[in-house]
């Protein structure tokens, strides 16, 4: 009884063999997808070792099937490919260290700028505060001396004859005087505000275009990166071991075709 199980189950295990044709067809199928997968996102590198591991995988059990009996040529070919997408993966995986490097630069570049920002506002507010206390003081001083001027006005119509006229006339002038000082000084005042800040603006685009200029270059570098370039790598290769595959075919079969 027990004979005849282990009989069956070997009758079973030899069924499940696959043939030649079947082996082949999926081999085929199985690169063309490997050769087309697409990675999720950055950083790709981590599939590299899972992608490398599912194409050996496929290789592999292509060459241990019992009915196929790969030759030398072929075991060359697919191990100078195997060899030569593994050195173009880890040139990207170091590429990728180095975008990983770019990605810290810009973010240190940000906070420096977010720095120079704060500084610049905070110092722009300390100008616009300390303008509006000093246009406030000065015209604050017009308006005082302007209510001078309209009271020496109303002596010299008679409102006031206790004053002599040369008294109000030197009064007169001695307000049109100040008043005179007051009005350039908050002109001047408000050209030296506006002058303050200008020269702030100037600051500020001296110390921010340079960040800004690094970060334009860091973005473009993970601009760049940010596609797969590993998929064209990947296709020519998976493309190379299917011209060997097809070629080792045509080998194992031309003596077949030959024979009478």
């Amino acid at each position: 009884m027990q004979r005849g199980r282990r009989a069956g189950k070997t009758t079973r295990e030899q069924k499940h063999v696959a043939t030649a044709k079947e082996v082949s067809e999926g081999t085929l199928k199985r690169l063309h997808t490997l050769g087309s997968q697409k990675f999720g996102s950055f950083p790709f590198s981590q599939h590299f070792d899972r992608w490398l591991t599912s194409v050996e995988a496929v290789l592999l059990e292509f060459e241990s099937n019992p009915n196929i009996s790969v030759d030398q040529q072929f075991l060359r070919e697919r191990s100078q490919i195997l060899s030569v997408i593994g050195q173009q993966l880890q040139n990207r995986r170091l590429s990728e260290v180095s975008l990983s490097k770019e990605e810290r630069n810009l973010s240190e570049c940000k906070n420096t700028l977010e720095q120079i920002k704060t500084e610049h506002l905070t110092r722009a507010k300390e100008i616009q505060r300390q303008r509006n206390l000093e246009i406030k003081r000065l015209r604050r001083g017009i308006d005082s001396l302007k209510r001078d001027q309209d009271e020496v006005i109303r002596m010299k119509t008679g409102f006031f004859q206790g004053v002599s006229k040369k008294a109000r006339e030197q009064k007169e002038m001695e307000i049109t005087q100040r008043l005179t000082d007051e009005q350039r000084a908050l002109e001047l005042a408000t050209l030296n505000f506006k002058a303050a800040k200008e020269k702030l603006r100037d600051e500020y685009e001296r110390k921010s275009t340079p960040v800004l200029n690094q970060m334009k270059g860091f973005r473009k570098t993970l601009d760049e990166g940010e596609a797969d370039g590993s998929l064209e790598d990947r296709w020519f290769a998976c493309e190379a071991l299917i011209d060997a595959f097809n070629n080792f075919l045509l080998r194992k079969s031309a003596p077949a075709e030959s024979t009478p």
